[in-house]
This record gives C-alpha cells, sequence and structure tokens, in this order.
C-alpha cells in the first residue's frame, strides 16, 4: 500500500454512494487505503456494498441518507467523526436527471432536482465545514456536469442545478482560504451510470439514452476524485471537466 499518495489514511464521505460515480469512487478510494463512509436512500446497496469492501479488507461503513434532508446529512457527517475523530474529505455526488422540456411543466422534477442536486450540495457543505475549519484542513468535492457549462433543450432546470453547483463552488473556494481547505467541482460528460433513470418523460429518456450508448465507465470519473486528492496539500486541483472522447456536446 503506497501510504505517500494523500489518499491513504483519509476519512472520506460519498453521498450518493450505492451505485455509479459513488460505489466507483468509493471502491477506488478504499482500495487506496481510505476510510470510506458511505451515504444514499438505499439501504440495502450501500450497507452490502460496505460489506464487500471490508470483505476485502478495507474500512467502510454505511448510513442510510437523504440529501434533501439537512439533518440526515449532518447525521452522515456526525457517524463519520464518531467512528473515525474527523472527516477529510466529502465528496457531494447525489444527484437526479429527469430532463424535460419546461413546456410540460414538470414542477415535481424539477422540484426533486433543486432539492437533491443544489440543497444536498449545500448540505454537505454546511455539514463538514466547522469539522474542517476548526482542523484547518479539508477537501470538499462537488459533483456538476458538462450541463453545468453548457445548456441544450430539455435540460434548462439540471443545467441550472449544475451551474449553481459551479457557482456555490467558487463561492466556497474563496471562502475557505484562511482555513486551508481544498475545493474541487468535477463535471462528467456522459459516464455509465442511472442518472438517465430518472428521466419520467419517455421520449426524452430514449434521447439520452441514445447519447448514453457511449458512456464511459464510471471509473473515469473515480480516477478523476483520486487526482485531485492525491495532489500536495499545498496543490487545489479547482475544476475537472471530462467527458468520454467521442462526446460532441
Amino acid at each position: 500500500m503506497d501510504s505517500n499518495n494523500n489518499i491513504h489514511d483519509k476519512v472520506v464521505v460519498i453521498t450518493g454512494a450505492s451505485s455509479g460515480l459513488g460505489e466507483a469512487s468509493a471502491r477506488m478510494l478504499a482500495g487506496l487505503g481510505a476510510h470510506v463512509v458511505l451515504g444514499a436512500r438505499r439501504r440495502e446497496r450501500i450497507e452490502d456494498l460496505a460489506a464487500q469492501l471490508r470483505g476485502q479488507g478495507h474500512s467502510a461503513m454505511a448510513r442510510v441518507t437523504d440529501v434533501t434532508d439537512a439533518a440526515q446529512v449532518q447525521a452522515l457527517v456526525d457517524a463519520a467523526v464518531a467512528e473515525h475523530g474527523r472527516v477529510d474529505t466529502i465528496i457531494n455526488n447525489a444527484g437526479l436527471m429527469p430532463h424535460s422540456l419546461l413546456e410540460r411543466r414538470k414542477l415535481e422534477d424539477w422540484n426533486r432536482m433543486i432539492d437533491v442536486n443544489i440543497k444536498g450540495v449545500l448540505y454537505g457543505i454546511a455539514a463538514v465545514l466547522p469539522i474542517m475549519r476548526e482542523r484547518k484542513s479539508g477537501h470538499i468535492i462537488n459533483v456538476s456536469s458538462v450541463a453545468g457549462h453548457k445548456v441544450r433543450p430539455g435540460s434548462a432546470v439540471y443545467a441550472a442545478t449544475k451551474h449553481a453547483v459551479r457557482v456555490i463552488s467558487e463561492g466556497l473556494r474563496m471562502e475557505v482560504k484562511p482555513y486551508n481547505i481544498r475545493t474541487t467541482v468535477i463535471s462528467p460528460g456522459a459516464v455509465a451510470t442511472e442518472l438517465p433513470d430518472s428521466i419520467t418523460e419517455p421520449d426524452v429518456a430514449r434521447n439520452v439514452r441514445k447519447l448514453y450508448e457511449l458512456a464511459i465507465p464510471a471509473d473515469s470519473f473515480a480516477r478523476a476524485v483520486v487526482y485531485a486528492m492525491s495532489q500536495p496539500d499545498d496543490v487545489d486541483i479547482n475544476e475537472i471537466l471530462f467527458r468520454p472522447t467521442a462526446q460532441e456536446l
């Protein structure tokens, strides 16, 4: 085990850890010696993942967490502190992508995206900031999207939430300078996850699945996380934007 990778022995809280980007990151970081603390709504999925990782000799624990509830996000972070005494990194990864044209007035989908994609990130930041500020150390990784850089018909609200993640991350970056806290926002393109499954409009879902035919594995995201985390403490990788080589959008 390479103990000089700046990941070994780090306590990493991951939201949306039951599948996709969160699961891939948990597996890769645990393999590099991190203590992973997994949060997601699906109890069976995260408990199975934590048990798998422990069975491989890694450090992992799971706590059911709905990121739309600030108290549950705080409880996830508190559980990490109770177990390990600190939180070194949080990956605010939980997200939804129910695309639709605005004229379809999918108010419930809009509210869910705002609650998960924006408020969920804010609640994660709120939960860890006091701990990291006191320790004058920490790393907050927020997940945006190519949609945080480009908007297209049907993605207006989703793109707005992912733009918001970038704006919040940049404001955070400047505010935490006195506390030696690092901030990274990662914007993936088409990566193979369950995200397209959250689309409620069948015709939109078909179009998105066509784009996702060129999707790359979730490990591509996990490697971006490892790259940002493994830098020396005086190097702050603020933004990573990546796509499949074949993705035009």
